[in-house]
């Protein structure tokens, strides 16, 4: 049975009905109207309800003479802008229903979702519009590497290196804060193990000296505890707090686990109440 005209379709909200008002079937030519029903088709009102928002979003983007508008993915737990490229009204809705992070490329002059090829997705949290509405900001979890070069982000070269001579760019990841220092930790203790050990450093010490470590993160542990308790000036409690940070970052380290890895296990804690976490986990145990 195959339909050789279809000039109109009418989707009935309420009865979950498709609707061919004039259709020719082979073999079929009297029956000028078919309905037909899927019940795999059936969707909540909630599902309506937010499909209908979807239309009115997509035509507030201020859109360029093209169609296009810039869109940035960035890393959901470290801050870190992955990649940007560019998303029409499909990319965008596309990018909605699928929670992938989908683009136009304007060479091929069609959709493509990153890691459709490298399997290396970045899964969509939320999407940001800017306040102009003419640019978008895919905030995601990507499965792997971003670049097409095998690094985590696209942006690893930092002009202000680049004009100060540094040789080694590719490196150097546009980074937060917590992160730069994570990355340089991770130096120090890459040079531990080299022939040529570099100069003394604290972080080294710390990492060869467990009990020195532990000790030290109790101490910080203590004294920012006590800026509270004695009242002390507001600095003190983020200075003491920056050396909790650090030791314990020395420590994670120790352990080879990522400061994103924690930073993720926060998120997903966001949406559920503290004490109820801190029962289910007496319960495990």
């Amino acid at each position: 049975m195959a339909i050789s005209y279809c000039p109109s379709l009418r989707y009935t909200a309420k009865e979950h009905v498709i609707s061919f008002p004039h259709v020719n079937f082979k073999d079929y030519s009297k029956k000028r109207n078919c309905r037909l029903v899927y019940a795999s088709a059936l969707k909540s009102e909630k599902e309506l309800l937010f499909e209908s928002k979807v239309g009115p979003l997509l035509d507030s983007v201020k859109w360029d003479d093209k169609g296009l508008a810039v869109a940035i993915a960035q890393n959901v737990d470290t801050g870190a802008v992955l990649m940007q490229g560019f998303a029409n009204k499909e990319a965008l809705s596309t990018t909605i229903s699928s929670r992938k992070a989908t683009f136009y490329s304007r060479s091929r002059s069609s959709l493509w979702t990153k890691g459709e090829t490298s399997m290396n997705f970045i899964n969509v949290h939320d999407i940001f519009l800017d306040c102009d509405r003419d640019s978008i900001i895919y905030l995601g979890k990507p499965d792997g590497p971003t670049c097409h070069t095998g690094s985590e982000t696209c942006y690893y070269t930092s002009v202000f290196d680049f004009l100060k001579g540094s040789q080694d760019l590719k490196d150097r990841l546009l980074s937060t804060t917590l992160h730069s220092l994570e990355s340089t930790i991770a130096a120090r203790k890459a040079e531990i193990g080299a022939t040529e050990n570099g100069k003394p450093s604290w972080t080294k010490r710390l990492l060869c000296d467990k009990k020195l470590l532990c000790s030290k993160i109790r101490e910080e542990a203590d004294e920012l505890c006590r800026t509270l308790e004695e009242n002390e000036d507001r600095s003190r409690s983020a200075a003491e707090m920056a050396d909790v940070l650090y030791h314990a970052m020395v420590l994670l380290s120790a352990k080879d686990v990522r400061i994103e890895e924690v930073l993720e296990l926060l998120r997903h804690r966001f949406s559920q109440s503290g004490i109820e976490e801190k029962n289910r986990r007496k319960s495990d145990h």
